[in-house]
């Protein structure tokens, strides 16, 4: 098998909110100020048709790994400035535009960070075989 990657990107992009205490040290109205700001944010990209799905997470979790699910550990284990607090699924159709819309998240300013992926069409796994199946 080929090291390429034989996925396809469709038209829709998520959104990672990475960072769950970037608010620390602020001032209640700071605060109250940058949340009215950022839901501003989110429902601009309801308002341009382009919001698909958008959800904060819970800080706990479980991970769950092994041979049929194991081994459940508790808790995700990561720095909190990486840790996943949300996601926004957004069409828009090309990374460029995924990025502006990312860019203009307010949370930015204060250590937040937004990951911005494409989403494929197939795990890659299936892309492999389906690939594969082709060729053969």
């Amino acid at each position: 098998m080929s090291n390429e990657n034989p996925q396809q990107a469709t038209d829709e992009y998520l959104l990672l909110i990475r960072g769950t205490h970037w608010n620390h040290g602020m001032s209640p109205a700071e605060l109250q100020k940058t949340m009215t700001d950022f839901y501003a944010w989110a429902d601009g990209l309801s308002e341009a048709g382009i919001l698909r799905g958008a959800q904060p997470l819970m800080e706990d979790g479980k991970l769950v790994s092994g041979s049929k699910g194991s081994t459940v550990t508790d808790g995700v284990f990561i720095e909190c400035k990486e840790a996943i607090a949300g996601y926004f699924q957004l069409a828009v159709g090309s990374m460029d535009v995924a990025l502006d819309h990312a860019r203009a998240c307010p949370i930015l300013e204060y250590g937040a960070e937004v990951e911005v992926r494409p989403i494929a069409d197939l795990c890659r796994p299936m892309a492999e075989v389906k690939k594969e199946s082709k060729t053969s």
